[in-house]
């Protein structure tokens, strides 16, 4: 059974556009052992999540977990995808079904229905990206799609932990799907500091201070973090779950460092009728 990426691109003109974009960025983090990058119509995060998957190594890639949040369904825990495949308009993904035998066995995962699965964006964003990052070794890897469920921080450092022996494989890469704020009344989220000047730079503010506790790959920071401000993250719990796989290999001395690359806001705020959503793409190297 297969899901498909319905798309308002040909396959060739999608193809074009991904290329464009990757081709105006550089690959200063290669190879990453995960990225974080935006989950938005290409249209508005095209050119910023090209920041995160030029960092990609197909030379060595060979598994590729996507972790995205889930928007539709209330889910405490994470779910797998009940098909074998996903359409893209570039060529299919196959879902590395060894793996999911694995992670099914913990007893941590449900099956998210096809309806599910077709209606979320979260990971179905990044398909055609991790297509494009892969096409010149397109035979040779698998994907490992997770739902991730508004998950307490006991379950996101579970998930963590369970996800950190996958982590430390050179031949793995995870992509944790995440926008950042979303500012306006549609997204009832209204904060600004005045001290910043006009609200889209309040904004960009609030996000950037998210931006470097990532940075300090330091789960409970981001957890207070987002207590402290409730900014609007909808990816905070498969950022979590990240933050808690580094944490577990760093306890057993490996070395990492994250970056940010880029970052960008759909529109600039100037007023509490404007709303808008930011996006940031970053990249994991293990040294």
């Amino acid at each position: 059974m297969a899901s498909v990426f319905p798309c308002l691109f040909t396959g060739p003109q999608l193809n074009a556009q991904l290329e464009a974009w990757l081709s105006q960025v550089q690959s200063t983090k290669r190879p990453a052992r995960a990225i974080i990058a935006p989950h938005a119509g290409y249209t508005y995060c095209g050119s910023c999540a090209a920041h995160a998957y030029k960092q990609v190594d197909p030379n060595i890639t060979r598994k590729i977990f996507i972790l995205g949040p889930s928007h539709h369904v209330p889910l405490s825990r994470c779910a797998l995808s009940s098909v074998d495949i996903y359409r893209t308009p570039l060529y299919d993904l196959r879902i590395d079904q060894k793996i999911y035998g694995e992670l099914w066995k913990t007893g941590m995962f449900e099956r998210m229905s096809l309806q599910t699965d077709e209606d979320e964006h979260s990971i179905e964003m990044h398909l055609p990206y991790t297509a494009k990052a892969m096409e010149s070794h397109k035979d040779e890897f698998t994907i490992i799609p997770v739902l991730v469920g508004a998950l307490s921080e006991s379950k996101e450092q579970e998930f963590g932990k369970l996800f950190s022996k996958y982590l430390a494989d050179p031949s793995n890469l995870f992509v944790v799907s995440s926008d950042f704020c979303h500012w306006g009344q549609r997204f009832r989220y209204s904060y600004y500091d005045e001290s910043q000047g006009e609200i889209y730079r309040s904004i960009e503010h609030l996000d950037k201070m998210g931006m470097s506790i990532i940075e300090q790959l330091d789960p409970v920071s981001f957890s207070n973090y987002l207590k402290k401000y409730h900014n609007t993250i909808c990816g905070r719990h498969p950022i979590g779950v990240l933050l808690n796989a580094i944490n577990e290999l760093q306890k057993n001395g490996m070395n990492m460092s994250f970056s940010f690359l880029n970052y960008a806001q759909s529109s600039q705020c100037r007023n509490w009728q404007d709303s808008s959503v930011s996006y940031a793409a970053g990249a994991l190297m293990v040294h």
